[in-house]
């Protein structure tokens, strides 16, 4: 096919030698199949920042650290480097959080680099060499959604112990090969100690893979997976040998408000018992 143009420079570069078809496109790039050597990889070139449609980046983006005070200071005033360089910080969240993810045990498509705007990686495919399917494309057993549904939530835990919340996981980016589940899209990722959404969002995504596993699986949505992490992460006591259950144990202390607005009203006693003797005192002085 007619090379687009954001892969030309890349082509010219030697980086790729082909493209071959284009695999996808999504609200925030669009991918291709390229030949590298004697490797079949897939291109993800990142759309510019007015063509893409994903909704408030803001709050994705929202503690990511850049090191270099001049390019945080451009960025937060939005300049034409500042802009610049947002793009670049946006595009190389997904090389970075794949590397960290891989070496948290996640299951991920291997990176080679990003170059200019295009994220060259691994092409994911089953032992035929047929390009994996999304898990929405996918149907399966009560069993195997079990079993699946269980690996995802794995995931979602490590990628929590290497401090990232994947911040958009549904069944679109989760492909499935012949050994299970592996995550893709990551450009969104947020940090979860400094993004005060991560929380929410940590529940969006546990929810969105529960809600679909359980098309297969109905007791799946008994489960309490998010806050069971959240908690653990929060105490500092999240680590990747956690066993998770899916449960969570429900404060039943809950608050007696009788006995509440019985103190209240008792100190409120004491204080006019206190006032009317301050009173009583004050007018025998006078006397």
């Amino acid at each position: 096919m007619k090379a687009p143009k954001r892969l030309i420079p890349l082509l010219e570069d030697g980086l790729i030698d082909e493209v071959l078809r284009p695999l996808m496109s999504g609200k925030e790039a669009s991918v291709y199949v390229v030949r590298c050597g004697d490797e079949i990889r897939c291109a993800k070139v990142y759309k510019d920042a007015e063509k893409r449609s994903f909704k408030k980046a803001a709050l994705y983006q929202e503690g990511r650290k850049v090191r270099n005070s001049r390019r945080a200071r451009a960025m937060e005033k939005g300049s034409r480097f500042g802009r610049k360089e947002t793009e670049e910080t946006w595009q190389n969240a997904e090389v970075d959080a794949l590397y960290r993810l891989a070496a948290n045990g996640v299951r991920v498509p291997e990176p080679y680099g990003c170059f200019d705007g295009v994220l060259l990686m691994e092409l994911v495919t089953d032992d035929e060499g047929r390009v994996a399917p999304r898990l929405n494309d996918v149907a399966m057993s009560a069993e195997q959604a079990r079993e699946d549904h269980l690996m995802v939530m794995e995931y979602v835990k490590r990628m929590l112990c290497a401090g990232l919340v994947h911040g958009d996981l549904s069944e679109f980016n989760v492909l499935v090969d012949d050994y299970g589940p592996v995550i893709i899209d990551l450009p969104q990722a947020v940090d979860a100690a400094a993004n005060n959404n991560a929380r929410a969002m940590l529940e969006r995504d546990v929810d969105n893979m529960t809600r679909y596993y359980a098309q297969y699986a109905e007791e799946l949505l008994d489960t309490r997976y998010a806050a069971e992490m959240w908690n653990l992460f929060e105490a500092g006591e999240l680590t990747h040998e956690s066993e998770l259950t899916g449960l969570v144990v429900e404060d039943e202390h809950s608050a007696d408000v009788d006995a509440v607005m019985a103190e209240i009203q008792q100190i409120l006693r004491d204080e006019e018992t206190r006032r009317e003797r301050l009173r009583a005192d004050l007018q025998g002085e006078e006397q």
